[in-house]
């Protein structure tokens, strides 16, 4: 079985799970997903893992159903046609908002009959419609019985559920732009309809032109409208290794911590839950956020206090004032526990680098006799021994990795999306012991070499520009790489 651009993948039960006395078996034991996830450095479906969860058939019309009446918040952005693309990234302070239930966003979505609903102003022909990052606590708190619906504890998080995931709706054409979380790993359940993902690993960051504007906690955008770039002004995305995947309902995707995605929804309806999953790294990470929030919002909101719309992400509309204090109230405990973690990890790093001993190499390469024929292909970017150690170890029918692409964007090949006119629907109807990851730590000690380069490289563009402006300033002082030296610096010298 293959996971090729475009592919899909039968997840029913029967297709490489095992049954006894008839009754189905999950390929994975929750211990052994969780060290999957916990050790896994390159993006993975897992297969018939979701079967028996309720949340199986939690379609938009279901969820209409169960959410009568309530309102929630849609962004509405523009559809791009082969005579409309746009090389730059449709962020969400570009898009228009609507409070709908989700009944009168069915209507629109697949009556067209928007005319005198909230959609009024929005023809369905050249908008889509996303109510994105709506978490379960605040959606459904009068009816929390409905976290149980969601089992994470089958992939090894005892106890979380719902209560932890956020719940995704989108039309043809919705869409999140090209970014990377600061936090944790990423799972994704989808539920209804198919998502096409387009991935790149952290070390390609420097590629991807990363700006902190417009600013939202936890989350590093790219310059780059990565399915039509401008290659003129953001020459080194050419060297990104892309790699895209079709997650259709019942798969799980596993996204690794720092990985940069766009998402984009390629069937009428789609509806996705997820969840991130916290990890030991991220105590540097939030230092490295409480800086750049503090200054960014410190330069911003003193530039003009009443235009936040330019530059603050909808998300944040009312929580960026917490700023000016949110580093120097930052704990110690956890300063405290990301310099013994560092420590820690440095150590571990100097022990393997001192180990010449060929045996001791070879116990920790992947086993390639077991190497998958998977169809994606395009993987002339990387060494093939390094393709091969990572298209190994766990996988099987029932984890398929993701590799690189050679594929090229929805807009080069001709089209923005893919519609087959039929909804994708299941047959049912329809955010520890963790292993070291010296593995990660040397790949992106490559990149830290290059943070003057890539500063630079933000900045050369194809456009004169004639003044400096704060966007520019706040592109280099809070740079990821800058921030996570700063970061060190503050933590070190804190824990003196």
């Amino acid at each position: 079985m293959a996971a090729g651009p475009g592919a899909t993948t039968d997840t029913g039960p029967a297709a490489g799970a095992g049954e006894e006395e008839g009754e189905y078996v999950k390929p994975f034991t929750p211990e052994k997903a969780k060290e999957i996830v916990m050790s896994l450095h390159q993006p993975a479906i897992f297969c018939n893992m979701v079967f028996d969860w309720p949340a199986r058939h939690w379609t938009a019309k279901h969820l209409s159903e169960v959410l009568h009446g309530k309102q929630i918040r849609f962004r509405m952005g523009m559809k791009s046609t082969d005579t409309g693309r746009t090389t730059v990234p449709q962020f969400e302070t570009t898009c228009g908002y609507v409070e709908a239930t989700i009944e009168e966003f069915l209507a629109w979505n697949c009556d067209h009959s928007g005319i005198s609903g909230p959609f009024r102003d929005y023809d369905h022909s050249e908008f889509w419609a996303y109510a994105d990052y709506k978490y379960f606590v605040r959606l459904f708190e009068d009816k929390t019985d409905i976290f149980q619906d969601v089992i994470w504890s089958d992939f090894g998080f005892p106890g979380r559920n719902g209560r932890e995931s956020t719940l995704w709706i989108g039309s043809l054409g919705a869409h999140t732009p090209c970014h990377l979380d600061s936090y944790g790993c990423n799972l994704v359940f989808q539920v209804q309809g198919r998502k096409r993902w387009h991935l790149f690993p952290p070390e390609d960051t420097r590629f991807l032109y990363p700006t902190r504007i417009p600013y939202e906690e936890s989350s590093v955008f790219s310059k780059v409208s990565v399915v039509n770039p401008d290659l003129k002004r953001f020459p080194q995305f050419q060297k990104a290794r892309r790699h895209v995947v079709t997650l259709s309902p019942g798969q799980v995707l596993f996204v690794p911590r720092h990985w940069w995605h766009y998402v984009e929804c390629i069937d009428p309806v789609t509806v996705s839950i997820n969840s991130w999953i916290e990890l030991e790294e991220d105590h540097q990470a939030r230092v490295e956020e409480a800086i750049t929030r503090m200054l960014v919002c410190a330069l911003k909101s003193a530039e003009d206090p009443h235009n936040t719309r330019a530059w603050l992400n909808p998300t944040e509309v009312g929580h960026f004032w917490f700023s000016s204090w949110q580093l120097v109230s930052c704990d110690k405990s956890t300063l405290a526990r990301t310099f013994v973690f560092q420590f820690m990890t440095s150590k571990v790093v100097e022990t393997q680098e001192l180990k010449t001993n060929g045996e001791d190499m070879k116990k920790n390469e992947l086993n390639v006799h077991h190497l998958m024929e998977v169809e994606q292909t395009g993987s002339q970017n990387l060494p093939l021994e390094t393709v091969k150690q990572e298209a190994a170890g766990p996988f099987g029918p029932d984890l398929l990795p993701v590799l690189p692409s050679s594929e090229k964007p929805p807009s080069e090949r001709g089209g923005i999306f893919e519609n087959d006119d039929k909804d994708c629907v299941g047959k049912g109807g329809e955010h520890f012991g963790k292993l070291h990851c010296t593995k990660r730590q040397r790949r992106m000690s490559k990149s830290e070499n290059a943070t003057v380069g890539q500063i630079a490289s933000n900045h050369a563009t194809a456009h004169c520009q004639t003044f400096i402006s704060t966007d520019d300033v706040l592109d280099c002082v809070v740079n990821p790489q800058v921030t996570k030296i700063v970061a060190q610096l503050l933590i070190q010298g804190r824990s003196l």
